[in-house]
């Protein structure tokens, strides 16, 4: 990956972390919320990687695909499916 590139993406990241940090501090439970939200993108995960053995689409865990489950719950989980489709990785 070239360094622009590389670049964009953790930019993109640091503001959708700090969107979602920024979201859970105004909300009135901001530690259940990321909890509550860690637990589904972690659940969501497994699913995907369950339901892969039948459709044939699974997700790896590593570092980033674990933050971005963790930070953004379920929609990072739909959001690196559709990555994956995208680039056909």
């Amino acid at each position: 990956m070239s360094l622009g590139l590389q670049i964009l993406v953790y930019t993109v990241g640091a503001v959708v972390a700090l969107a979602v940090a920024i979201a859970l501090l105004k909300s009135k439970k901001p530690v259940r919320g990321l909890l509550g939200s860690s637990a589904q993108g972690i659940c969501a995960l497994a699913a995907v990687n369950v339901a892969g053995a039948f459709t044939g689409v699974s997700l790896g865990l590593n570092l980033l695909s674990g933050l971005c489950c963790v930070v953004l719950g379920i929609p990072g989980v739909i959001a690196l499916l559709v990555l994956k489709v995208i680039f056909n990785v």
